[in-house]
Order: C-alpha cells, then structure tokens, then sequence
C-alpha cells in the first residue's frame, strides 16, 4: 500500500495564507516533511479557486516540484484548474477525480485522454452524492469505468475510491463497512474479472470532529483497509501516530 499524503489541500490554514500571498517557504517546508515522513505522493488540492485566482495551483506545483521529486495528485472539482495545473507538471500526475457529474465526464475525461495520466474515479452520482451500499458503489463504478474506457482511458490507468463517509453521519459506519467490501471487490477482481487500483481518503472520517472522535477510529479503519487490499492511502502523513500505525501495518501485513 502506497502513501498519499493529503497535507497541501484548500482547508490547511497555511496553505491558504501561502497561496494569498504568494508565499513559497512554507508550502516547500511542507512538501519537504511529507517526504521525510514516507510520503509516496503529494495530494495538491487548492479547494475552490475563483476564476482570478485559478493559477495558484500552478503556484503549488511549481513550488512543491522544486524541493521533491515525488509524484502528484491534483485534486481539483474543476476540471480547468486541473488543466492548469496538469500543464505545469514535470511528468504526468494523477488527476482527481471523476466522478457522474456531466461536466467531469465531458472535461476531465477529455483531459486525461489528452494528457495520458492515470485518473482517479469517485464514487459519487450525478448530484456528488455518495451511494451508501456495496451495491450501490459497484453499480456506479461500473457506469464510470465504462464512461471512462469508451472515451480512451485504459483500465489500468484508473484508480477507484469508494469514499469514507464522514463520522458525523448517522449511517457512516455501515458506510465504513460497505467501503471497505467495496476495495476488497474491486482489489480482487470479483468486479471486473480483472483487480483495479483503490484509493481511499482516511482524513475524511473525522474532517471537521477531531475533537469528538478519537483517532483511534483511523487507524482501525486503516488495518481494514490495508487488509481489504488497498492500493492508495490518502492521509496526513504529519501525524506521528498514524506514520507508526502506517508503518507497523506496513512491516507485518
């Protein structure tokens, strides 16, 4: 399982300032610590960007590539900006990510056709809603996964995520459960005769409720997942609890 670490995004009050002011030192200090940490990928998600200020992910990846040489994840819901920073990229990134939504499927598919990089696909519906069941999930991935191949992008250069709920939900452990059967299916092959690559963002689960849901939570879900078969786990690389739980997990399994 291969670390994603998802510390450069829109909500990290550092980022922000960094990227109002144009401000590299602390957004390289942040691309430095993340591959200390055992970083495999940097996530780059700038959040929402107003037309006026879309060249910040630009910012961002022209930053972070001058202290590491680590792959990239643009992370983008406008597949414009996603452009603009796929255009600034030294080697291809994977891009984030599809989902049911007419506007991704006419343009994000289009740019990963062009670009040749690997696409991630979202488990959310035309409404950026996520399904709840196993069912609901397999069924959705197997609408994208055909949207994506008829419009030329090869299987292996997609990447699914059955997407963590939020803790907060009423339903999020049942929606817990089911994403972990979801990339057990998709890892073993029971969905399309043949494995596909998995993702999952572990920050999701308690995004917002730190103070309410104790970490723990984290690294229990981690364990299931790694053990469902995993490819890409997408987390805060920065926190020493979860870089141990990561690597223990990492070291037995």
């Amino acid at each position: 399982m291969l670390i994603a670490a998802d510390n450069l995004h829109g909500l990290n009050a550092a980022v922000i300032k960094a990227m109002e002011s144009l401000d590299a030192r602390p957004i390289e200090r942040l691309a430095r610590q993340c591959e200390d940490h055992g970083a495999d990928y940097i996530d780059i998600n700038p959040g929402y960007l107003s037309p006026a200020k879309e060249d910040r992910i630009v910012f961002l990846v022209e930053t972070v590539q001058k202290v590491t040489s680590l792959p990239l994840i643009l992370d983008s819901p406008n597949p414009r900006v996603l452009r603009r920073g796929l255009e600034a990229c030294n080697e291809p990134p994977i891009l984030s990510a599809l989902t049911l939504e007419k506007r991704k499927l006419q343009d994000l598919l289009g740019l990963a056709v062009e670009s040749g990089a690997e696409l991630v696909i979202l488990l959310l519906d035309e409404a950026s809603f996520s399904p709840a069941t196993l069912e609901e999930k397999i069924a959705l991935a197997t609408i994208l996964k055909e949207q994506a191949t008829q419009a030329g992008v090869p299987t292996q250069n997609l990447i699914f995520d059955p997407v963590l709920p939020s803790l907060s939900w009423d339903d999020s452990f049942l929606r817990v459960r089911e994403t972990v059967k979801t990339v057990r299916f998709l890892s073993t092959g029971a969905v399309f005769q043949e494995p596909v690559r998995t993702m999952a963002g572990l920050s999701n689960l308690r995004s917002g409720f730190r103070r309410i849901f104790p970490a723990q939570i984290e690294y229990t879900c981690l364990t299931l997942l790694a053990g469902a078969g995993l490819d890409i786990l997408l987390c805060d690389v920065l926190n020493p609890e979860l870089k141990n739980a990561i690597s223990a997990m990492q070291r037995y399994c």
